[in-house]
């Protein structure tokens, strides 16, 4: 792929049919709220060994969270984050392939310092920077910086100000003001422009109708929900957005995230999965990130609260893939076939366990040919 285009960018550089990326992996943690003492440490010298790896095995793309307080919890549940724009910028400058996002608050991040920060990590990986727009739901990380909340509507009227600024800060050549409703701002000037003369790749998260309108109307790439009893609904979802995206004369990649346990056996995979999501799951931290959401014994009932606290434990409620290579690399291609571009994985410990992945996963879907074989 060419990558002086924006086709380039948004194929992340591969003929991949079935993108794979790993998701979370700059929080302590990542996403398996346990308390395993191999659970995944989210430093910096992790974060670079993880990202060495996947660049050489030929992994699409590292996706982080914004996480600025951690859940409590006898881990402090994702306590320790690295913040991700200088986190990609990094990475971007240690690998050759991979790309890599930041995920950012927009409320948080003044638009004018953020296009410059975006620009930059944009130099730096030559073209392989990509964004994660989100709009924040954690009161307690807004009540941190002092920033009030606004209402779910809102929010999105807020971003799309956000997000319609830097665009035109990456295009346009001459000096201009941007007024609207909640960002005003005067004589911008911003140089250099994204690398190669085109942007990088923007994607969203937005769950709600509201959100996934969002990012209908703005962006390269949708992440959504999958459970494996659903996927008939989720193709039909797929076709949904991907149509509504293509009224606005755009093409719309969806994605999804997954917890993947693989090993020899089914056998071995489902018994360390069990060790470390349910028998040594970090429950109070759990329970304080169902509590944020309003979910709590009470307002569900006990089976149901149950239920939920067993889908938070697992990995913040991807999708599992717990199993073999065989039966791994089948659930991935369950996904392709609903029409999903790609899925965003997470592991208990990345960079022990991705190696294995990527010998014995990879290969059987590059014989399904969803991946091209790595060059």
């Amino acid at each position: 792929m060419d990558a002086g285009t924006l086709a380039g960018r948004l194929a992340l550089y591969n003929d991949n049919r079935l993108k794979i990326g790993l998701f979370g992996a700059n929080c302590s943690s990542g996403r398996a709220v346990t308390k395993v003492p191999e659970r995944w440490s989210g430093g910096w010298e992790d974060c670079l060994r993880l990202a060495r790896i996947a660049d050489e095995a030929g992994i699409d793309f590292m996706l982080p969270i914004g996480r600025w307080k951690g859940y409590g919890g006898e881990t402090d549940y994702q306590g320790a984050t690295l913040e991700t724009i200088t986190w990609a910028t990094g990475l971007l400058a240690k690998t050759k392939r991979l790309t890599v996002f930041g995920t950012v608050h927009a409320p948080l991040f003044h638009p004018i310092i953020a296009a410059k920060q975006f620009v930059t990590a944009d130099h730096v990986g030559e073209g392989r920077f990509g964004l994660n727009v989100v709009c924040g739901w954690n009161e307690d990380e807004f009540e941190m910086f002092g920033v009030a909340q606004r209402d779910h509507e809102a929010r999105y009227d807020y971003a799309q100000e956000w997000l319609d600024a830097i665009k035109m800060m990456w295009s346009r050549q001459d000096e201009f003001d941007f007024s609207g409703q909640y960002i005003k701002l005067k004589k911008v000037r911003a140089n250099p422009k994204p690398y190669g003369g085109t942007r990088p790749i923007i994607m969203n998260a937005g769950a709600s109708p509201t959100g996934q309108q969002f990012a209908i109307r703005n962006c390269d790439a949708l992440f959504v929900s999958t459970k494996k009893d659903t996927l008939d609904d989720t193709a039909e979802h797929v076709t949904r957005v991907k149509g509504q995206a293509r009224q606005f004369g755009r093409e719309l990649g969806v994605y999804t995230v997954g917890v993947v346990s693989c090993r020899k056996t089914a056998k071995e995979a489902e018994d360390y999965y069990r060790y470390c999501v349910f028998e040594n799951a970090d429950w109070a931290a759990v329970d304080k990130i169902l509590a944020m959401r309003g979910m709590t014994r009470d307002s569900l009932g006990a089976e149901e609260f149950e239920r939920a606290r067993r889908h938070t434990a697992h990995g913040l409620s991807g999708l599992p893939l717990i199993g073999d290579p065989d039966s791994v690399a089948a659930g991935l291609a369950k996904l392709s076939a609903a029409g999903l571009s790609g899925i965003g994985l997470s592991m208990v410990n990345y960079a022990d366990e991705l190696p294995y992945f990527c010998d014995e996963v990879l290969p059987r879907l590059e014989r399904l040919e969803l991946r091209r074989p790595r060059r």
